[in-house]
């Protein structure tokens, strides 16, 4: 029964997550198409979200001693690169796109894992590699003669192959065979924030940002809407919150169900800039998304599960902190961005 209602309790948590990420390009683009930079939007959402994150670094203040390079990493690519990257994106190609592209993430992971790391891969898995590039070939629709912008397409993929660095050290530290040595990922999330933003300062210059473009309104489909509003979404729901609950929701799930669910982010994003951007797709393309999401699913149940680890008392109690630790820093959240929006 309790194993039963933690894996119905981390599927709606995965679920959450998705919904979460898949708002943050739908949220940012206005911004954009306002005149922020892509960077600067950036610099906001991480820098934001560090703040928030600032008493879990204090926290577990002991892994820059422990760990110092696995935060350096972990905040250059899993954070500064992927959203500096996906962000730029957004600014030449539409919101669905950007998505799928940075989604061939898992099949580079299990390339990387047959080709660098030399281990064995499955047949289902090379099946899920070749429906996702095909996919992504309807996506952009090749045959036009690359229709969509190049440039655009490059910097998606960039961020692609940093959420690889996102998958690969993510999984440095979770099951240690001295458990003192254990990383609580919630520590590594703060710091490669913090991370992250110093590393963003430097790229993005926040200080040549005009900031009155975020005291007023912009166009959101036609309606005006609030730009403080739309901040508060990137960095409460779309960072703090996306993180929080993926992180807690792998601990409940096998990470290969909570990443199958994770591909649903691409899907909720799309159908959420058709709702509140008025972005279309061909046809073509709807299908070459749904091959890249077929392709992301048997890519990773093929690889193999985890084994159990022993102690399980002790999971669930560790779980339950990470779960309290989330509740806290969304609760924080949640009083900023009443905050704001009393403003």
């Amino acid at each position: 029964m309790h194993a039963s209602q933690g894996r119905s309790v981390g599927l709606g948590l995965a679920l959450l997550s998705a919904f979460a990420f898949g708002g943050s390009g739908v949220a940012a683009k206005p911004l954009i198409e306002a005149g922020l930079d892509p960077l600067h939007v950036v610099w906001l959402r991480v820098a934001g979200a560090a703040l928030v994150m600032l008493p879990i670094a204090w926290r577990h203040r002991d892994l820059v001693r422990r760990r110092p390079a696995l935060l350096a990493g972990f905040g250059l690519f899993a954070v500064a690169g992927v959203q500096a990257f996906y962000f730029a994106s957004l600014s030449r190609i539409p919101v669905g796109v950007a998505l799928l592209v940075e989604y061939l993430a898992p099949a580079l992971v299990l390339l990387w894992v047959r080709f660098v790391r030399r281990r064995p891969v499955s047949r289902a898995a090379a099946v899920g590699v070749v429906l996702a590039v095909g996919g992504l070939a309807c996506v952009v629709e090749v045959w036009a003669g690359l229709s969509f912008d190049v440039i655009g397409l490059l910097l998606a993929l960039g961020a692609a192959c940093c959420q690889v660095g996102y998958f690969l050290l993510s999984d440095q530290g979770g099951d240690p065979a001295d458990p003192a040595e254990a990383v609580d990922p919630l520590g590594v999330i703060a710091y490669g924030l913090l991370i992250g933003t110093l590393v963003l300062t430097v790229i993005a210059r926040p200080w040549g940002m005009d900031f009155a473009l975020l005291t007023g309104g912009v166009d959101m489909g036609g309606s005006d809407i609030a730009a403080p509003l739309l901040l508060g979404w990137i960095v409460l729901v779309a960072t703090v919150l996306a993180y929080g609950t993926g992180v807690v929701s792998v601990r409940r799930l096998s990470p290969q169900v909570a990443g199958v669910v994770a591909c649903l982010e691409a899907v909720i994003a799309t159908v959420l800039a058709w709702v509140l951007l008025g972005e279309h797709l061909s046809a073509p393309q709807i299908l070459g998304g749904f091959v890249v999401l077929v392709g992301a699913f048997i890519a990773q149940t093929s690889t193999p599960q985890p084994t159990a680890r022993a102690g399980g008392v002790g999971d669930t109690e560790l779980l339950g902190a990470e779960a309290a630790e989330v509740a806290e820093v969304v609760g924080e959240g949640d009083g900023l961005s009443a905050g704001r929006t009393a403003t």
